[in-house]
């Protein structure tokens, strides 16, 4: 049996490397050329660890507190990762799409 984490946030940014050796040959390069699999975060994104970032400084400065409420400007997956951590976390996430 593989690790148990006890929430979601201990796997942002746990993502795999995948080794690209039909590219390395076909390019002809003597390096290896590795890819991270940034899908393999919980929310699916790269992004997940931005959100991440974004909670642990919050609570750091004392911005976050119990009962707070969330409120994001964003049309991307830093929101949707912003809502699933807030969500873990007990926080109320509002995600807002601005016009521009």
């Amino acid at each position: 049996m593989g690790r148990i984490y006890g929430g979601i946030e201990e796997l942002v940014g746990r993502t795999p490397l995948v080794r690209l050796a039909r590219l390395e040959g076909r390019e002809k390069v003597r390096a290896e050329i590795l890819a991270k699999l940034e899908c393999f975060n919980p929310a699916g994104s790269a992004k997940d660890r931005v959100a991440r970032q974004m909670l642990e400084d919050a609570k750091e400065q004392g911005i976050l507190k119990e009962g707070s409420v969330i409120i994001e400007p964003t049309s991307g997956n830093t929101g949707v990762g912003l809502a699933a951590l807030a969500a873990v976390n007990g926080y109320r996430a509002v995600i807002v799409i601005p016009d521009s």
